[in-house]
């Protein structure tokens, strides 16, 4: 595979913002030709499945900007730099600020690239369980996050419909049901 792989020759940050950069790599191609490759630099990031002990859901509506609709989701959030080697500690995290649920237990459920064509994002999934609401919550200045219960097979139905739109959520309910159903 590496008569594929494109050389970096430079790469440099074209606009910084919260959340994500926008990156210029100078590249060389297989067949010698060079090119700018622009694409969205951002950390890590962690999503959420909780669960209750009843084996509810419990999902947020978030307003989306970028789609210009309250969008329900999973929890999920960036691992920040001290959360490198504790995934499951961001997981936790995020799920008590953007819920005020805290989980007896996390595992992972999946690692995924969900735009590398024009991003380098990496979102780690995970199943927590036994969640309750124990926590307070935290949210971020710009986050506008309702949070709420469902049934898992109510969650599943809006897959199979369309009714849940956000990837995250979508591959996070995916995984678990490869995985535990």
């Amino acid at each position: 595979m590496d008569d594929l792989a494109w050389e970096t020759l430079d790469t440099d940050i074209d606009y910084r913002c919260p959340g994500f950069d926008v990156r210029r790599d100078e590249v060389r191609f297989p067949d010698g030709d060079t090119d700018g490759y622009h694409y969205v630099d951002e950390p890590p990031a962690v999503v959420v499945l909780p669960l209750t002990p009843d084996g509810d859901v419990v999902v947020i509506d978030e307003w989306r900007q970028a789609v210009g609709r309250v969008n329900r989701g999973l929890p999920a959030g960036t691992v920040e730099p001290e959360d490198a080697d504790d995934l499951a500690g961001a997981a936790a995290r995020e799920l008590a600020e953007e819920t005020g649920y805290e989980a007896d237990a996390f595992e992972r459920l999946t690692t995924v690239e969900p735009t590398n064509g024009m991003a380098n994002a990496v979102h780690h999934h995970f199943l927590a369980t036994g969640c309750e609401p124990t926590a307070e919550r935290d949210l971020d200045h710009n986050e506008s996050i309702a949070v709420e219960t469902v049934p898992y097979d109510d969650l599943l139905g809006a897959v199979v419909d369309e009714g849940l739109r956000d990837g995250r959520a979508v591959t996070a309910v995916l995984w678990y049901e490869l995985l535990h159903r």
